[in-house]
């Protein structure tokens, strides 16, 4: 069965790769876009990076365009407005879908690990997030009106768990 860690992903510079290197720490997994109503959550996704990346823990941003075309740009239009207007230093990823046919293979295993409101696989807009333990598992999914501030906890108790010997 595959885990978290096997699914290729597209860094913004273009190398494909696996979250492999992420192995050991506790993820967020965010589909994003920057002319979203929740675009400002871009400040609570840095400042939870910032406090948490010395112990941890990643954000990891996933540019999506299929809600509303809330995400026009390229990755370097993309990167470029999250640096200037949120100061965003965590990484940031190639654009990708999440539903339907093309959706991302990684996308397609968060859905299934962890459903939405009454069982639903479909991510219904921009800033749904999910939670991934230092082992790989993913432990929740949130809905894009779920603040990142409102998830501290959740990542706190998280980055307690040691995962030394621990496999997905």
């Amino acid at each position: 069965m595959p885990s978290i860690y096997d699914f290729p992903v597209q860094p913004a510079n273009g190398q494909v790769k696996t979250l492999a290197e992420y192995r050991g720490q506790v993820m967020l997994i965010v589909n994003t876009a920057s002319k979203c109503g929740f675009t400002p959550q871009y400040k609570g996704l840095e400042a939870l990076y910032r406090k948490y990346a010395s112990q941890g823990f990643v954000v990891l941003g996933f540019p999506c365009n299929q809600f509303g075309a809330q995400e026009p740009g390229d990755i370097a239009e993309i990167k470029n407005f999250c640096s200037l207007n949120y100061e965003v230093t965590f990484p940031l990823f190639a654009k990708i879908n999440v539903n339907g046919s093309d959706a991302s293979l990684m996308f397609q295993y968060l859905k299934s690990a962890a459903k939405g409101v009454l069982g639903s696989e479909v991510i219904k807009w921009n800033f749904t997030k999910f939670l991934v333990g230092r082992n790989g598992a993913v432990i929740g999914r949130y809905a894009p009106v779920t603040t990142p501030e409102s998830l501290e906890k959740d990542i706190e108790a998280l980055l307690l768990i040691d995962c030394e010997g621990i496999q997905p």
